[in-house]
């Protein structure tokens, strides 16, 4: 299977037109290893992919860098694209976000080893094993209230806090009404509240 081409100049392209492609056929034919289906793919979601990774890792050659490993992930992996679980555009901006978090995650844990290196004597013992587990663990139950949410709400959920999407622009990727929109974020937040256990 022939790799995806890389984004040309680090300069992504412009989203494709109001009643664009069928993001999910072009996602099926690119499982297929259908090369002129991801391109057209790529023209139609790239700046969207761009400009959430922009958002998290606020520097643009990352951005571009984070961009490419995102598509480059869909090209491998788009037999697993499930329509039931969402649309395409919320499936490919939340593998989108977990590469930029990814990346955000990676820079900081490299700066607090630097940091560790230079102050180590200074330093305040801690145990970061247990910082770790902390944080695993509460990730996993993120994951699992996310998973109690219906199709809709989930993908409606994600981009709004994941994506950082408005609820005006959630409404104009999933192309619902903005009330809809409102409606099924407001319902999602707060099925994940009484799932998390957390108070009003």
């Amino acid at each position: 299977m022939i790799e995806p081409t890389p984004l040309a100049d680090g300069a992504p392209h412009r989203g494709a037109p109001a009643g664009g492609p069928d993001l999910a056929a072009l996602l099926r034919s690119a499982a297929r290893g259908d090369q002129q289906a991801f391109a057209e793919l790529y023209d139609a979601t790239s700046s969207r992919v761009y400009g959430l990774a922009l958002r998290i890792v606020r520097d643009s050659a990352q951005a571009e860098e984070v961009a490419q490993e995102a598509f480059l992930e869909v090209w491998r992996t788009a037999a697993r694209f499930d329509e039931r679980q969402g649309s395409p555009i919320s499936w490919l901006l939340t593998l989108t976000h977990r590469r930029a978090v990814d990346r955000v995650r990676s820079a900081e844990a490299s700066s607090r080893r630097d940091t560790t290196y230079h102050h180590r004597n200074q330093a305040t013992p801690h145990d970061a094993t247990a910082e770790a587990a902390h944080a695993s663990l509460e990730a996993r139950r993120v994951r699992s209230a996310l998973d109690s949410l219906t199709a809709v709400q989930r993908e409606a959920v994600e981009l709004a806090y994941f994506g950082g999407y408005t609820h005006t622009e959630v409404a104009g990727l999933l192309e619902l009404p903005v009330g809809t929109a409102k409606t099924r974020i407001r319902d999602g937040l707060i099925r994940l509240r009484d799932t998390l256990g957390v108070g009003s």
